[in-house]
């Protein structure tokens, strides 16, 4: 399909490297015809250089989601460049190690509290900074990570994406009643992404996807993802919101599995 995202403005955040799901998410986007505006936190040098690989280097800003300085001002700016906004990707998550390592019941609350503001409210935050800018059919995008499971090592990050996908459907109650505009998650599989180094036992969790998945798994490939992305943020799911998508290879349909991946043993 050509042109899906003809005409689409979409503000994409969570860029870092090319190996962001949010980097395939704007280049796809780009060549579906969409003008692509992203946001950076943090080293906004190399976001800036990694953003100039796209086919056509984008405007980038800074955003801080736990700035509310920076929320407040993100319209304006993001007005300064188009007059509107079709879309946005939500890809922001982090959580302090201590939320994946170590014992579950004494991480601290400010750690915690940290992965919760980062990994779930912003996706809250986020869509009220933005709405100044959207109309009528625009949509919201989520990346997210399937929370029904309890993932080994994965531990408060996996509480805050499980607040994700329930903070998801209260918007798509409230964007959809006041303004006909639809919000979901996207949720892929295990991919080498740059949060994806921070997760233990990361490497078992591949192989283990792969060989459970009924079209199998390969997680250096973010096409997929990405593209499910792009059909989410287009015209063409006018009637879907509040759910999530799974682009993980059918491995989140098929139940003959004990463990997600395999235990770590303890000294």
């Amino acid at each position: 399909m050509s042109g899906l995202l003809a005409g689409k403005r979409l503000l994409i955040t969570g860029v870092i490297t090319e190996s962001s799901i949010a980097f395939d998410v704007a280049k796809i986007a780009q060549q579906q015809g969409a003008t692509v505006v992203l946001t950076g936190f943090g080293r906004m040098s190399l976001v800036e250089r990694i953003a100039k690989r796209l086919p056509e280097p984008p405007v980038v800003l800074e955003l801080d989601v736990t700035n509310q300085e920076h929320l407040d001002t993100l319209a304006a700016r993001v007005g300064e460049h188009v007059d509107g906004l079709d879309g946005v990707l939500h890809s922001i998550g982090f959580a302090p190690q201590s939320c994946m390592l170590g014992d579950y019941l004494d991480t601290p609350w400010e750690d915690v509290a940290t992965a919760m503001h980062v990994s779930a409210y912003s996706f809250a935050s986020l869509t009220k900074a933005c709405l100044p800018l959207m109309g009528e059919g625009a949509s919201i995008v989520g990346l997210d990570f399937d929370a029904r499971y309890a993932w080994q090592n994965y531990n408060w990050m996996g509480a805050a994406k499980a607040a994700l996908e329930s903070i998801n459907r209260y918007l798509a109650r409230e964007m959809g009643r006041l303004h006909k505009i639809r919000v979901n998650l996207v949720s892929a599989g295990p991919l080498r992404t740059t949060a994806a180094r921070s997760i233990p036992n990361f490497s078992e969790m591949e192989s283990q996807w792969n060989a459970r998945s009924p079209l199998g798994w390969n997680p250096a490939d973010r096409t997929g993802a990405a593209k499910t992305c792009c059909v989410m943020l287009s015209d063409w799911m006018p009637v879907t919101t509040g759910t999530m998508v799974w682009a993980d290879g059918g491995f989140s349909a098929i139940g003959d599995r004990v463990e997600p991946f395999a235990p770590t043993p303890k000294d």
